[in-house]
């Protein structure tokens, strides 16, 4: 997929969506995630760790977005187990709100960033809607900072409503908000 090119100072390529060999370019990727999300070098470093073991559950898949030989942003996810670390933190503020079947047959965003030179062109609902687009589960969760920001805007436009709020993740310094949405996403 080919998102018109946009002028920029240093890339004025099209940017394209595709598959993305996530475990070959874990550094490129925790790099966009650094800037976009403000990580420090510790941080980074914890979650290579993770994102390398992710990438060996089954049905796990990452989209690129790239612009020339650079990554604009990426996306990652899974069909969800309830045996996933992520899963067993939000289970118990799903369970008392009567939706932790939220956590059967959903397709979860594990990660999705995009660089800041390239926000608000349009690349996080591409990467997110097109690896939606080939979940064989009829719905997808997330989990998200929960405040308002242009990616909980970006989710809400995609369908995702709040599942549960002020969810409290070990070491997070702020709550989130896990959000589902039934596929595939509105456009």
């Amino acid at each position: 997929m080919r998102l018109p090119g946009h002028a920029h100072r240093c890339h004025p390529d099209d940017i394209v969506i595709g598959p993305l060999d996530l475990p070959a370019r874990v550094d490129e990727a925790l790099a966009v995630q650094a800037v976009a999300f403000g990580l420090g070098p510790d941080e980074v470093a914890v979650r290579r760790q993770i994102v390398l073991r992710h990438m060996t559950y089954p049905g796990a898949r990452a989209l690129g977005a790239t612009s020339g030989d650079r990554l604009a942003g990426f996306v990652y996810g899974m069909p969800n187990s309830r045996s996933h670390w992520w899963s067993t933190v939000v289970e118990p503020y799903l369970r008392a709100r009567g939706l932790d079947d939220w956590l059967d047959d959903s397709f979860v965003i594990t990660e999705l960033h995009v660089h800041p030179a390239y926000q608000n062109r349009g690349v996080g609902r591409a990467l997110i809607t097109t690896i939606t687009d080939s979940a064989t589960e009829p719905r997808s969760i997330l989990s998200a900072i929960d405040m308002d920001s242009p990616a909980r805007g970006l989710y809400h436009s995609l369908g995702y409503q709040d599942l549960a709020r002020q969810v409290l993740f070990p070491s997070a310094p702020k709550p989130y908000a896990v959000m589902g949405a039934p596929l595939p996403l509105r456009r």
